[in-house]
């Protein structure tokens, strides 16, 4: 069985999210913290990994990566301090 990630990479200066999905959370994650990955991560440097979640059909995971990059930056904040209230790097936590 497969899994899916929707995932939130925040930059250094905490300024700007990054909504994403993937099938491998590790090496998609390491691709931004290279500089990779996406034009958008590498300019910004979304280097840090705050939130994510974790889905077993690519059809949901993108359907919620959609819904996420609908919602308010307040809404996206809501979510990820409710995972992440530190804003650790939860790549570093796996």
């Amino acid at each position: 069985m497969k899994t899916y990630w929707v995932y939130m990479m925040q930059s250094t200066n905490g300024r700007a999210l990054y909504t994403g999905v993937t099938n491998d959370l590790v090496r998609r994650v390491c691709e931004h913290k290279e500089g990779g990955g996406s034009v958008f991560t590498a300019k910004y440097k979304c280097h840090k990994l705050v939130y994510y979640e974790e889905f077993g059909l690519i059809d949901q995971a993108i359907l919620r990566e959609k819904k996420l990059k609908k919602l308010s930056r307040a809404n996206k904040e809501k979510l990820i301090n409710a995972m992440n209230p530190q804003r650790i790097d939860l790549l570093e936590q796996q």
